[in-house]
């Protein structure tokens, strides 16, 4: 369905580039507006067209060849504009699981903001995606609890950084709590505690140790309140 609609577009988008010239209008800023706006784009044209003569009776082959293939450069430039962006600014992604009830639903859509953590680093309550430590071609997305630094320790599931009791309750349900025991240790500098905050159906730093700042790929945002 996707390559159907991709190729309905790069065609209206082409058919608009030639058929803008045959009537002496811009055709490149018509063709950009169809790529971008899709359907509405199209509609518009084809109300402007009305009002607006045939110029050129017949273009020529070449021109007419390269008009018709408008939309694939606009296609390229925006699939790399695409790619720089989720590489250095911010990318999509999908939760898998429950590691992160209530806060974040299995299934549900959020944004990873990587700019946050080029100007600024990250902090305890974060919710980041990292890198799984075992297996970096993995990534996880938990919640960091405690900084380098930090000593931290666990009691019959309470959790403790620089023995202070870590106030999670907005986002710890009673039933999600767990019971185990933990530490106490001190985070080597470069790393990072994190924790699901379904407590009892995460794999954590607790089983799997600690996570390394490159690791850490960018800051989680809702989509949705």
């Amino acid at each position: 369905m996707g390559y159907a609609i991709m190729i309905l577009l790069l065609a209206l988008t082409g058919w608009v580039a030639r058929d803008a010239a045959r009537r002496g209008r811009s055709w490149f800023g018509w063709s950009r507006l169809v790529f971008l706006t899709n359907i509405f784009g199209f509609m518009a044209w084809l109300v402007v067209r009305r009002n607006t003569p045939v110029t050129v009776e017949r273009l020529g082959v070449l021109r007419s060849c390269l008009l018709a293939l408008t939309g694939v450069p606009l296609l390229m430039l925006a699939f790399m504009t695409y790619m720089f962006v989720i590489t250095f600014f911010f990318q999509p992604a999908r939760i898998e699981g429950q590691a992160m009830t209530p806060t974040l639903e299995d299934q549900e859509q959020v944004i990873v903001n990587k700019l946050a953590y080029r100007i600024g680093k990250p902090a305890r309550g974060d919710i980041v995606m990292h890198y799984y430590p075992l297996n970096p071609e993995k990534a996880f997305i938990k919640r960091i609890i405690a900084e380098e630094g930090d000593s931290i320790r666990i009691a019959d599931g309470r959790v403790y950084v620089n023995d202070a009791q870590v106030n999670d309750d907005p986002y710890v349900l009673a039933a999600f709590r767990s019971h185990d025991n933990w530490g106490p240790q001190v985070i080597p500098q470069g790393y990072y505690f994190v924790m699901g905050d379904h407590r009892n159906n995460s794999s954590d730093s607790r089983h799997w140790g600690f996570v390394p700042r490159d690791y850490i790929r960018g800051k989680v945002v809702r989509l949705r309140r």
